[in-house]
């Protein structure tokens, strides 16, 4: 500082700080620490330890207590009372890998997850896109759009399901009147596309409002110098606001994922319950399935495990693949 500031830094190394004339040294200067850095001092060790005891004790029963039940559970295969547990290594694996239906059910949770992943960030772009060019009702316009987020999952397959439905559904109805066969409870790629739908509905919200905070993020010079140099909205969407917003998309990219993976399990129960025929038995929806309805402990839980390790290991790729092109720099 300079003048008469009661603050003076004076040359050398290590720098030293002078407040009222006085000089200060060890302990002292600590007390003091460069611009920009922060730090936190707790006399009382107990008392950190209670503020994250709140966390740490969801963390224990929610997850670690569960994840090294499902763990052990994978290993042995129960009776259906759960009085009689039989080691059997990695035969509840073996039986999965080689079980038609498992690798039906791993391949339709692969395309449905990517095609609900692709198509909810397209139409979330767009709408938040077009956020901008609602000049009256833009309130009405963003509680239309947010309104799903505020409906629980299984509430919004039920509504799905009556539109839907071949017999009363109004949207069914208009289907069969242009001469399509719509048939969810018989036709497997119906159902699925069903389930599809509804799951994209429900999570168009989420990838909205945070690409809406982040295209308000975005400066308005860029946009303004771009516009003078001819460029269209359109244009300038794609060249300058979605390169910057970059960072958002990849978070959003990695939270439809684990959306596609474990958050459709309300939906899909409401709507098909996993039928027909098991075409739309996702991967979750299964390990409730084999072990809450069949009672198969054993097989459920090597179900969660590999579950768990495919979600992990696309993460990683996600991170591998797209972080590198991501610009964290704005």
């Amino acid at each position: 500082m300079r003048g008469n500031s009661p603050v003076q830094v004076i040359g050398g190394a290590p720098r030293r700080l002078r407040i009222l004339g006085r000089p200060l040294s060890g302990l002292a200067t600590a007390r003091f620490p460069e611009a920009g850095l922060k730090a936190a001092h707790f006399n009382k060790p107990w008392l950190a330890a209670l503020l994250v005891s709140p966390q740490l004790l969801i963390l224990l029963f929610f997850f670690f207590i569960p994840s090294y039940k499902a763990l052990s559970l994978a290993f042995v295969q129960v009776d259906p009372f759960g009085g009689l547990q039989i080691f059997v290594g990695l035969k509840n694996f073996q039986t999965l890998l080689a079980s038609p239906e498992y690798r039906s059910s791993a391949l339709f949770t692969l395309w449905f997850t990517l095609l609900q992943n692709i198509a909810t960030l397209g139409l979330a772009g767009l709408f938040a896109f077009a956020t901008d060019f609602v000049i009256r009702g833009r309130g009405i316009y963003k509680s239309i759009i947010l309104m799903p987020y505020a409906i629980a999952p299984v509430i919004s397959g039920v509504l799905w399901a009556f539109l839907f439905n071949p017999a009363v559904g109004p949207i069914a109805q208009f289907l069969h009147s242009l001469g399509i066969a719509w048939d969810p409870n018989r036709r497997p790629f119906d159902a699925q596309l069903l389930v599809t739908i509804a799951s994209i509905w429900k999570n168009v919200c989420y990838d909205y409002i945070f690409l809406v905070a982040a295209l308000l993020s975005v400066p308005a010079s860029l946009l303004e110098a771009a516009k003078l140099d001819g460029a269209g909205p359109v244009r300038r969407f794609f060249t300058i606001s979605l390169p910057l917003v970059s960072p958002t998309v990849f978070f959003l990219v990695v939270m439809n994922f684990v959306y596609g993976l474990f958050e459709t399990f309300g939906i899909i129960d409401a709507v098909t319950r996993g039928g027909p025929a098991g075409a739309t038995n996702s991967l979750v929806y299964k390990v409730y399935q084999d072990g809450f309805v069949q009672l198969d402990l054993g097989s459920s839980a090597a179900q969660s495990v590999i579950l768990m390790i495919v979600a992990v290991l696309f993460t990683v790729l996600q991170f591998r693949a797209l972080e590198r092109k991501v610009n964290y720099q704005v």
